[in-house]
């Protein structure tokens, strides 16, 4: 599953489902697909994410830098990396006052 997340402020965003999800119940919602926040809601839906990314990103031990290994796996994208772009559209609807909508 893909969800697109859209508002009059920005360009829309398309996460992968599962990381959508996690997201959207970071920013404080159900997970419920398709959904949608009104203008009023999005600071503080944007709040809560921003608080949960900072305090994942403290709890999560850094990689040892100076190992490297070209048969390893690639490191996994980090869950602040993932929520920028939705940080960035959530920050673009608070200022434009703009409700923000997502669906599959």
């Amino acid at each position: 599953m893909i969800v697109t997340f859209r508002t009059k402020a920005h360009a829309d965003i398309v996460i992968f489902g599962d990381i959508a999800i996690t997201l959207l119940k970071l920013m404080g919602h159900s997970g419920t697909v398709p959904s949608a926040l009104l203008a009023d809601e999005v600071p503080a839906a944007l709040e809560r994410l921003r608080t949960a990314v900072a305090a994942h990103k403290a709890t999560v031990p850094k990689a040892a830098e100076d190992v490297e290994d070209d048969d390893a796996d690639e490191s996994p994208v980090d869950l602040a990396q993932r929520a920028f772009p939705l940080i960035e559209l959530l920050a673009a609807a608070a200022t434009e006052k703009c409700d923000v909508m997502w669906d599959q």
